[in-house]
């Protein structure tokens, strides 16, 4: 196998100006190589940035910790939802920052909250290409980046607030910095006191997450680097305290600061970092038991939802036929299955096949062969984050999976320029022909699950891969021009599907906790809270809740009066005014109806404010799926004017149980509001005692009913709201129900 050497940056010349090197790149590369890397980046730039502001705030939930750490230092160095420090998001802060700086600059807005984002993903790509073509040259660097920037959802989570862009750029960069240690012949640690550092703010930005590829890289690295053994265990061992150091300062500033003046920590039970780390983000993952969490403490445990639920009624199973629990069948077969599969698994089969192909042609290869150690450092890579996806029994969602995109679009590349090379020998032609082949096969697998949506798609995809296929058995006869026609055939097959599963995300607007990319329908079952999640989807009305709501039929209704847990639906209680894949129109405090038609007075596709009508379809309406837990509320004007009136007399304009609902009041007014149990409202935090304090002391104005969250949970958000209800007066405000702090009944 022949590949092409790693080789020092070289420029123009000396008399060339700085617009002419950047242009020309290396003088040993050839003269299209540069324009097309940088083509590549403007082509992904303007795709994620297309429609960019159609969604909106994207996720409430961060993009109100973003407006906070804004406006407050103090929040932005915790992560805290509001400025005025109550409550923590349930991350570390670090896919905050970037974001909050760039509101600090330039005000309040989509663009300034997402544009972070979309540099991110761009930066992604450069870092990808970068990392693939010192092996494997600047046509494999060219196809890996154009896999990832064409993954759906990467397009997905590249244009969206959550932390997942910023952990998908770091584990790109620690690969890259564990693949340059490999070529290091000499004692230097440099690059994996950089992986180490880049291992470390991915920490800070998920989490347990970014140590999910940790053992394979830092086995490749113990095994195929150059030196004695003692030597690159020398070496390692820098790299994991740069690692600790990295991620530690901020764990132990957290954890020694005096709980007294800093706010509560988001997602933990008591107060402690630590404790969300190895629990509800940690070990709970895996294991299913979230203590907190909608599902936590294995459905029924305590402090999870199901403890909290009214008698008879229980959290449905998402995801049906296989083992799991309410989020999803897990098994080998979950990147493939309904909900995932159309938003990453097209290329997985064959980047699977060249993993296999790659490692084979270079197995006889000496112990320090880059070309073998580049296939087992992104192969291991994507098959732990596969397994580990694949099986965990806690928390899951689809977008999760754009942590697969760099690993899986690498080994695209390095796989095709390693069998293109060595496709005059063997068995190579085969095995392209036989990838191209499974990927067409594939792709039209997916698309026949959305069979009204470009039907004609599917047939295209797979008669392109057929006849690419078909040439690329030839491939090692023919005349080279032949050859490069019929492979890249093969790569317009294997990307057409992806491609237009992209534009179709980035001509959508998606909102709320869950959002997946694609067409409507295209996430069987992940499609939004009213998806086959809890409380969403027709037929998930829980047991004990029969009744009929005024407009339309509540699932499995039997009549009007029954009663329906938790809200003030006409008829029968409706849980937080939901009324989960009704039919028609509920009348109650609850704005959304999942899987439905919106409620009155909502114009239809609404999802909250700042959203342009009929734009989102992932988060439900307006107060999105599990009464407002999923995705935030709409906000009059009414109740606008009212919070911001004497708003600068009072620490909190309002407080409300959940940080959804709260965070849609905070970005509406720009003045903090207290999210009561954080996320999930299931948090301890405040107490009640606590509660009633702020409130004795004039702190908060009103507290904001119909808040959305598990409710209950060991913190007494229940009693707050009960405490609220019996002491002061209610206003009506819009369509929302406040009570005054200041006017006790």
């Amino acid at each position: 196998m022949t590949t092409s050497p790693t080789t020092p940056p070289a420029h123009a010349g000396p008399g060339s100006g700085w617009l002419a090197r950047l242009w020309r790149g290396r003088t040993e590369d050839a003269t299209w190589v540069r324009p097309a890397f940088l083509g590549l980046l403007v082509a992904t730039g303007l795709l994620y940035l297309w429609n960019l502001s159609a969604s909106g705030y994207a996720n409430s939930f961060y993009s109100a910790a973003v407006q906070a750490g804004s406006e407050s230092w103090k929040a932005f160095f915790f992560g805290s939802l509001d400025a005025a420090n109550a409550i923590t998001v349930d991350k570390p802060p670090a896919a905050l920052w970037p974001m909050a700086l760039s509101v600090r600059l330039f005000g309040l807005g989509s663009w300034q909250i997402l544009l972070p984002e979309v540099l991110m993903g761009v930066g992604t790509v450069a870092v990808l290409y970068a990392a693939v073509r010192r092996r494997f040259g600047a046509g494999a660097g060219l196809i890996a980046g154009a896999v990832l920037a064409l993954t759906p959802v990467a397009a997905l989570m590249f244009r969206f607030n959550n932390p997942d862009a910023l952990l998908a750029l770091l584990m790109t960069v620690a690969v890259y910095c564990v693949l340059r240690a490999l070529e290091q012949e000499r004692g230097s640690a440099r690059w994996l006191v950089w992986a180490g550092v880049a291992f470390g703010f991915a920490f800070l930005a998920k989490t347990l997450q970014a140590f999910l590829i940790l053992p394979p890289l830092a086995l490749v690295y113990v095994v195929c680097a150059p030196g004695g053994l003692g030597r690159r265990l020398g070496r390692i061992s820098l790299g994991g305290l740069a690692m600790v150091v990295s991620a530690g300062w901020w764990v132990a500033l957290v954890e020694l600061w005096p709980e007294s003046s800093r706010p509560y920590v988001g997602g933990s039970q008591d107060n402690s970092f630590l404790e969300l780390t190895f629990g509800y983000n940690g070990l709970g993952r895996i294991n299913g038991n979230e203590v907190g969490s909608v599902g936590g403490g294995g459905r029924g445990g305590p402090g999870g939802m199901a403890e909290n639920l009214p008698a008879g009624m229980d959290l449905p199973a998402r995801g049906g036929g296989g083992p799991g629990g309410g989020w999803g069948e897990t098994g080998i077969g979950r990147m493939f299955g309904d909900a995932v599969g159309g938003q990453i698994s097209w290329l997985l089969p064959a980047a699977l096949i060249l993993l296999v192909a790659g490692l084979v042609i270079t197995w006889r290869a000496p112990r320090t062969d880059t070309a073998r150690s580049a296939f087992l450092v992104w192969g291991g890579a994507l098959l732990m984050t596969l397994v580990v996806f694949s099986f965990m029994a806690g928390i899951f969602h689809e977008y999760y999976t754009v942590a697969l995109a760099p690993y899986l679009a690498a080994l695209i590349g390095m796989g095709a320029a390693v069998l293109w090379e060595e496709r005059a020998h063997g068995l190579a032609p085969v095995v392209l022909a036989v990838t191209v082949a499974v990927t067409a096969w594939w792709a039209w697998t997916l698309l026949g699950r959305t069979p009204d949506w470009l039907p004609w798609l599917r047939w295209v995809v797979l008669v392109t891969g057929a006849v690419a296929a078909l040439g690329l058995l030839l491939v090692g006869r023919v005349d080279r021009r032949w050859g490069l026609g019929f492979a890249g055939l093969g790569l317009v097959a294997g990307l057409a599907a992806p491609f237009a599963y992209t534009v179709e995300t980035v001509n959508t607007a998606h909102q709320g906790s869950i959002v997946t990319a694609g067409p409507a329908g295209g996430a069987q079952g992940g499609r939004g809270p009213g998806a086959g999640r809890p409380f969403g989807g027709a037929g998930m009305m829980p047991p004990g809740g029969q009744g009929q709501g005024q407009g339309g039929q509540i699932p499995g209704g039997q009549g009007q009066g029954g009663q329906l847990p938790g809200g003030q639906g006409q008829g029968g209680q409706i849980p937080g005014g939901q009324l989960p894949g009704g039919q028609g129109q509920g009348q109650g405090q609850g704005r959304g109806v999942p899987g439905g038609n919106p409620p009155q007075g909502l114009p239809p596709g609404m999802q909250q404010q700042g959203l342009p009508q009929g734009a989102a379809r992932d988060a439900g309406t307006g107060g999105g799926g599990m009464g407002g837990l999923l995705n935030g509320a709409r906000v009059d004007e009414e109740a606008k004017s009212a919070l911001l009136a004497d708003a600068d007399d009072y620490t909190w304009v309002a407080a409300t149980v959940g940080a959804q609902n709260a965070a849609s009041y905070q970005l509406a007014t720009e003045k903090p509001v207290m999210a009561i149990g954080g996320f999930n409202g299931s948090d301890p935090s405040p107490t009640l005692d606590q509660f009633k304090q702020y409130v004795a002391e004039g702190k908060i104005h009103y507290f904001i009913g119909g808040g959305g969250g598990a409710g209950g949970g060991r913190g007494g958000n229940s009693e707050i709201s009960t405490w609220v209800s019996e002491t002061f007066e209610e206003v009506t405000l819009g369509s929302s129900t406040f009570y005054d702090l200041t006017s006790r009944k």
